[in-house]
């Protein structure tokens, strides 16, 4: 009888020791796969924020291209920050004067 107490003493203190054991291996492997899953989720959204933002600079980048080819059609203006002295294309200029000349012929 004495023994079977023990046996039985025995297992229980085992299957906790077990349990134990297994909640020492399994609640670290679960907080680690927990954080991976959020850093994931957080660097997905993250990734389409800079998704968003790389189209909306391109987008301001092909608008600043649109009026720098204008300028630089117009006044000649160059690559760089330095300051360009305005100087006409002569085709412009001969343009300017043939839209002056149609402009006052059809007020008349």
């Amino acid at each position: 009888m004495l023994l079977a107490c023990k046996v039985k003493f025995m297992i229980k203190a085992f299957s906790l020791l077990l349990i134990a054991f297994m909640a020492l291996l399994a609640i670290p492997i679960c907080i680690g796969l927990a954080g991976g899953m959020f850093g994931l989720i957080f660097g997905l959204i993250g990734g389409v924020i800079g998704l968003i933002a790389g189209l909306f600079g391109a987008v301001i980048g092909v608008m600043a291209w649109i009026f720098k080819s204008i300028f630089h059609l117009l006044f000649g203006w160059h690559w760089g920050f330095g300051f360009h002295p305005f100087h006409w294309n002569g085709f412009w200029i001969i343009l300017l004067i043939i839209v002056i000349v149609a402009i006052s012929q059809r007020k008349k």
